[in-house]
């Protein structure tokens, strides 16, 4: 899978950190930064990894600021973005399976390496079960289309 990730200057470290691993796991990174600690404005780096997600160029996104939330509510933006932020596992494999998230958040001020890793690697080996779940994800996307 192509997975596109981005950060803020909060989460760099830790960004660096998971696109290795998310390479290890077998996936192509696309890494559209911040590469940089000097502050930057986390709603342009959601916005441009959904905008690719959204676009089909990346199979799923994986975004982290401080607290994963401002960017998480930066991509929801984009139609046809379903981010959830997530701070363990059981979250992260339930907004796949049942909410068809295409994208995930985590705080690199809230959940430490190790546990992002976990959260990851369980977001990316769920797939969508479908069935009653669709029902709901079709009324999200009639939302959206009120705009």
């Amino acid at each position: 899978m192509k997975i596109v990730i981005a950060n803020d200057h909060a989460a760099t470290d830790l960004k660096f950190e998971i696109k290795e691993y998310i390479e290890s796991l077998g996936h192509e990174v696309i890494n559209i930064g911040t590469d940089s600690h000097d502050s930057c404005n986390y709603p342009e780096y959601g916005a441009k990894a959904a905008r690719m997600v959204a676009a089909g160029s990346s199979d799923l996104g994986v975004l982290i600021c401080g607290t994963g939330v401002g960017i998480s509510l930066a991509a929801n933006k984009v139609k046809g973005i379903r981010c959830g932020v997530c701070s363990d596992t059981a979250t992260a494999r339930l907004i796949r399976a049942h909410n068809n998230a295409n994208m995930i958040a985590f705080g690199a001020r809230i959940v430490g390496s190790e546990l992002a890793k976990d959260i990851v690697k369980s977001f990316l080996e769920t797939e969508f079960e479908g069935g009653r779940h669709q029902v709901r994800i079709d009324m999200i996307s009639a939302i959206e289309n009120e705009e």
